[in-house]
């Protein structure tokens, strides 16, 4: 059995946009394809996956993609945001975790944890003063994994996967 301590995690490139693309449809898609209509999945995944949007993103300066690697494979990734890079303006001084997604055959492995602490790690380097999410209500794994490690709940929100409006709670953990 391969021993899983030796995952990586590291800054994305910009010339990695294509890993990015190929990491970020293929972990949205695993964790929302089964409770999801493919037409509401296949537009998300073209909008929001796009080479174009993506490159955008990842030359924002506020905003920061990690890459979690085993064995030089990309198995997961994470994106944060500060400041006017942030999708909402809900807490002053704070960090949001936009994206935090592992490939499936991952799970249980400690990879998410290893992003999670990543962006916990930024965000005191930044001096913030606490971190933020917004976690799909019928997501029960990842409030529970958010709960574990200090995130509370303090409001909800409106997310369009394709034409199917869902709802995100807002989770955030203080750290000051």
């Amino acid at each position: 059995m391969p021993t899983f301590d030796i995952i990586s995690i590291r800054l994305a490139e910009r010339h990695e946009l294509e890993t990015l693309r190929e990491i970020g449809r293929a972990t949205f898609a695993e964790a929302f394809s089964a409770r999801n209509a493919t037409s509401d999945m296949d537009k998300y995944l073209n909008e929001s996956f796009s080479l174009e949007k993506l490159e955008a993103e990842l030359a924002h300066p506020e905003s920061l993609f990690f890459f979690a690697e085993f064995n030089g494979q990309v198995i997961g990734y994470l994106k944060v945001n500060w400041s006017e890079a942030q999708t909402e303006s809900l807490l002053d001084n704070a960090l949001e975790i936009e994206r935090i997604y592992v490939l499936a055959e991952y799970h249980g492995k400690n990879v998410g944890k290893k992003l999670f602490d990543q962006a916990l790690q930024l965000a005191r380097q930044k001096k913030m003063d606490a971190i933020w999410l917004g976690v799909w209500e019928e997501n029960t794994k990842a409030i529970r994994f958010y709960r574990k490690h200090g995130f509370v709940e303090f409001g909800k929100h409106l997310f369009r996967l394709g034409e199917d409006e869902q709802t995100d709670i807002l989770m955030k953990l203080e750290l000051k």
